[in-house]
């Protein structure tokens, strides 16, 4: 691990703005993913921001109904909280299915939606990484694909995004509430904060330089029958190969979002037409344009039979 400078934030202002001044500063929450990389010399910070002493973990009710929940939420909070459990079931779920109980009760909210990718040629630095180093090249074409992404992919990557929660946020609608550099605040969509590879994967997100999250918003309930189907290589402590976060409603109707199968939350808003028709007509639709190799293309069975067992459930 390299040399940095450490400093805690005072206000959210203050830390995108300090984020903003040097080059390779990083914000520091709870740590479960960016001192890993840090060990392995992925990412190489210069200053180290930490964002512990602010008050950003409070999860309250919003006035249209919704619910505010702050960035610095710990993952195990977010996911025992009544509100989650009772009105947006499948983000509970989705929470409970990531990492182990240790991780979740250090996990922050806007940390889930940041993490990067666990794609093997990536925490591999003997290996060429566009993500890692623009321009290097990518060593996953070509290479072993079982685990990569079949959907938005670019000649440039093809990594998946490793979050749950953040399937389960793009299902919900939630927004992304920011504060930059410059004291000026905004809320991106959560279909807009995510991107997709294109020619600069190592741009993961539509945030600015020094940008920092400060909470996440969801829409009020939808109801409908809601649930997370994560299917993984072993029963915990996997990241997903599939997973699909679904909400059904009486009349068939409803949402699907996928995981483990895009560089980001694969959600198709036409596609959900389908859902009345049934599983297949469904992910045929949500899954047009799929690329895969001869290695990672189960991933479109896969799909489809787990959004198939979520539809099968009983409703009501």
């Amino acid at each position: 691990m390299r040399a940095f400078t450490y400093e805690r934030a005072r206000t959210p202002a203050e830390a995108a703005a300090a984020a903003a001044s040097e080059p390779g500063a990083r914000f520091i929450a709870g740590g479960t993913n960016l001192l890993d990389l840090m060990k392995l010399e992925i990412e190489t910070p210069r200053r180290l921001i930490d964002l512990g002493g602010l008050k950003l973990d409070e999860i309250k009710a919003t006035r249209d109904g919704g619910l505010r929940i702050g960035a610095l939420a710990r993952n195990t909070d977010l996911a025992a909280d009544k509100r989650v459990r009772k009105d947006y079931p499948v983000l509970s779920r989705a929470l409970l299915a990531g990492a182990s109980g240790q991780l979740r009760n250090k996990a922050t909210t806007a940390g889930n939606l940041l993490q990067r990718t666990r794609c093997p040629y990536f925490y591999d630095t003997n290996m060429p990484c566009n993500k890692r180093s623009p321009g290097a090249g990518c060593s996953a074409i070509g290479g072993f694909t079982r685990s990569h992404a079949v959907l938005g992919t670019s000649e440039a990557c093809i990594a998946t995004h490793p979050s749950d929660m953040a399937v389960a946020m793009r299902l919900l609608d939630a927004g992304v509430e920011t504060v930059r550099p410059d004291g000026a605040t905004r809320t991106i969509p959560i279909a807009e904060f995510h991107r997709l590879p294109a020619e600069t994967p190592h741009i993961e997100t539509a945030l600015a330089p020094g940008e920092l999250i400060t909470a996440v918003t969801l829409p009020k309930p939808v109801g409908g029958k809601q649930a997370y189907h994560k299917v993984r290589d072993r029963a915990s402590y996997a990241f997903a190969l599939v997973s699909v976060a679904t909400i059904i409603h009486e009349d068939g109707s409803g949402r699907v979002a996928l995981g483990g199968v895009a560089h980001k939350p694969w959600r198709v808003e036409e596609a959900e037409a389908a859902m009345p028709r049934g599983a297949k007509a469904t992910t045929e639709a949500l899954l047009s344009g799929a690329r895969t190799t001869a290695q990672n293309a189960f991933k479109l069975t896969l799909a489809e039979r787990a959004l198939g067992a979520a539809m099968a459930q009983p409703r009501g």
